[in-house]
């Protein structure tokens, strides 16, 4: 099973944000989508990063109530690994657990298509492998 197969199941919205807004704008994003991370957006609209709730609790733990003033694009993780709407899910799982994160774009030719979260490729692999044993019982049953 490929990205694109969750993308096609849950959508392709995106909850982005500017790296200009606050902390304090950004948690409220996330509580109010009810989501645990948002895509920030460059000046130019490239994916500049991503603010996930670890990142929020990481500021508030080293600025306390001061960081929620200050602008997201100072507490977004940068560099952020992408994936494309090719890649498999095990693929996906395998970098989901050794670079430790729970959320990653999806870009395909260098424009933001959709976010996968390690929920939306638990589910999915869980759905397959509930496929797969109906599939077996029912060849099993028919033999």
């Amino acid at each position: 099973m490929q990205v694109r197969h969750i993308l096609r199941e849950k959508g392709r919205e995106v909850v982005t944000i500017s790296g200009d807004a606050t902390l304090s704008e950004a948690a409220r994003l996330l509580a109010r989508r009810r989501i645990g991370a948002v895509v920030v957006r460059g000046s130019e609209g490239e994916v500049a990063g991503v603010l996930s709730e670890r990142d929020i609790v990481h500021a508030l733990s080293e600025e306390s109530v001061h960081a929620l003033a200050k602008p997201v694009s100072r507490y977004m993780t940068r560099g952020i690994t992408t994936c494309t709407e090719s890649d498999t899910i095990e693929e996906l799982m395998e970098l989901m657990t050794h670079k430790r994160f729970r959320h990653i774009p999806v870009v395909e030719d260098e424009r933001l298509v959709g976010i996968v979260s390690i929920g939306d490729v638990v589910k999915s692999r869980i759905a397959e492998t509930v496929h797969e044993a109906q599939s077996l019982r029912a060849y099993i049953a028919a033999g």
